[in-house]
């Protein structure tokens, strides 16, 4: 067995500068400072209170750098992406992270890792026989595996230990949730929504079909999975990342059906929920809400498009009659006229025609999601300033006062005196 670490390596002041100079920007700086809104002629940009990066994934990304420096010579290999965000799984290629999957893996397999090899665990963490294979090749472990998901593992295993099948709400195919699954003792139950929650819960009334119901779940239930038995004795957990008003409202169906089926007595015995909702994930989705009590004309939402959270945050302002637009970075903004960004649902990104709004005095929220730096929410910021068409110059002067030198998000972005929208 090789070295397990999950508490990074005392290194925390050494890589600071290398991720201040990464992933920080002075525009989020100054809007901090602006109590998160600034106005520029007829544009009013309105940040979010809580935005982009979590307490998780900053511990991750702050292990990764610690890695990379106490193992110069090393070769650091990485189980997938470490975030839901390219820019910073570039950095870390970069850096000769070499990924064993995802869009940055170059052809190597987990054959290649040697004892003498680093292997860095993501945020989501990983499925159980993973890191027993990993063990076994007596390489360095290194777990970033955010405390919110352990937490999560934490009441699974508990359930599993009682013989209870684990609700699970999240994406079967989500890495953190493949790892949760992975902790619920070989019998678990993975629902999506709200419309696989009542599917199942139908079931437990006794309507559909077996057969019908293992179809549908195919790849949502463990091995042997059997509804007639399963559904019996249920524990409520969730990925992280999900609606948390969702999530909530998952549990009172799933429970509501038990007080039906076995009264409310009998329900005390055979169904449990603990609250695990991450509080960085609640405390994004309620600062949107917030911000829909005096709406934004609409809203731009920062981050990675396999970004679950970014997803969730998207929903609310579209729920809310707000248009809401999922964008990777500045450059998705590609004039007044069109926006490329993934719908909500959708798998591909598209391109939408005429989202800016005819509006005078005009406000766009903006938001960024758990994985998303800084850097990226400062450049979309400045992007949307720029097409505003309004004379930057006095913002650039106050935001460049807060420190030597500009921003890379100002140094990039073709800031245009004349107050003329180039595009």
């Amino acid at each position: 067995m090789g070295e397990y670490n999950r508490k990074g390596f005392g290194l925390k002041e050494a890589v600071k500068p290398l991720l201040e100079a990464e992933y920080s920007s002075r525009v989020v700086d100054y809007f901090r400072k602006e109590n998160n809104q600034v106005t520029l002629g007829n544009l009013t940009v309105r940040l979010a209170k809580e935005f982009g990066f979590c307490y998780g994934v900053v511990r991750a990304v702050d292990m990764a750098y610690q890695t990379r420096h106490q193992f110069p010579g090393k070769r650091i290999f990485i189980t997938t992406e470490i975030i839901h965000n390219q820019s910073v799984n570039r950095c870390l290629k970069d850096m000769g992270f070499i990924f064993l999957s995802g869009p940055l893996n170059a052809g190597e397999t987990y054959n290649d890792i040697q004892p003498d090899d680093v292997v860095v665990l993501p945020a989501f963490g990983a499925a159980i026989k993973e890191i027993d294979m990993l063990r076994a090749k007596g390489c360095t472990l290194v777990d970033t595996t955010c405390g919110a998901v352990v937490k999560v593992w934490n009441n699974v295993e508990k359930y599993a230990k009682d013989q209870y099948t684990s609700i699970i709400h999240g994406k079967y195919n989500h890495e953190e949730t493949i790892a949760t699954a992975s902790r619920a003792g070989g019998r678990y139950l993975i629902v999506r929504d709200l419309d696989e929650t009542d599917y199942a819960v139908n079931y437990i009334h006794g309507k559909g079909s077996r057969d019908e119901f293992l179809k549908k779940f195919s790849k949502s239930v463990s091995a042997g999975f059997d509804p007639d038995t399963h559904l019996q004795l249920l524990g409520v957990a969730n990925q992280t990342t999900m609606l948390s008003t969702e999530s909530i409202a998952i549990a009172t169906r799933f429970r509501a059906a038990f007080v039906q089926k076995y009264g409310e007595e009998d329900t005390q015995r055979r169904f449990r929920m603990t609250d695990t909702i991450c509080s960085a994930t609640q405390d994004r989705q309620d600062a949107v809400n917030l911000m829909m009590n005096d709406k934004p004309h609409v809203m731009v939402v920062i981050g990675g498009y396999n970004s679950s959270n970014t997803t969730h945050l998207v929903e609310i302002p579209l729920h809310n009659g707000v248009p809401g637009y999922h964008v990777e970075q500045a450059d998705c903004l590609l004039s007044r006229a069109q926006i490329r960004h993934l719908p909500l649902g959708a798998k591909d990104v598209a391109i939408h025609e005429n989202w800016w709004p005819n509006k005078s005095p005009l406000v766009i929220g903006v938001t960024a999601g758990a994985s998303t730096p800084n850097n990226k929410i400062g450049e979309t910021i400045m992007r949307l300033f720029e097409l505003s068409g309004e004379d930057s110059t006095a913002l650039v002067a106050k935001i460049e006062a807060l420190g030597p030198g500009l921003p890379p998000e100002i140094e990039n972005a073709l800031l245009d005196p004349q107050g003329k929208d180039p595009h």
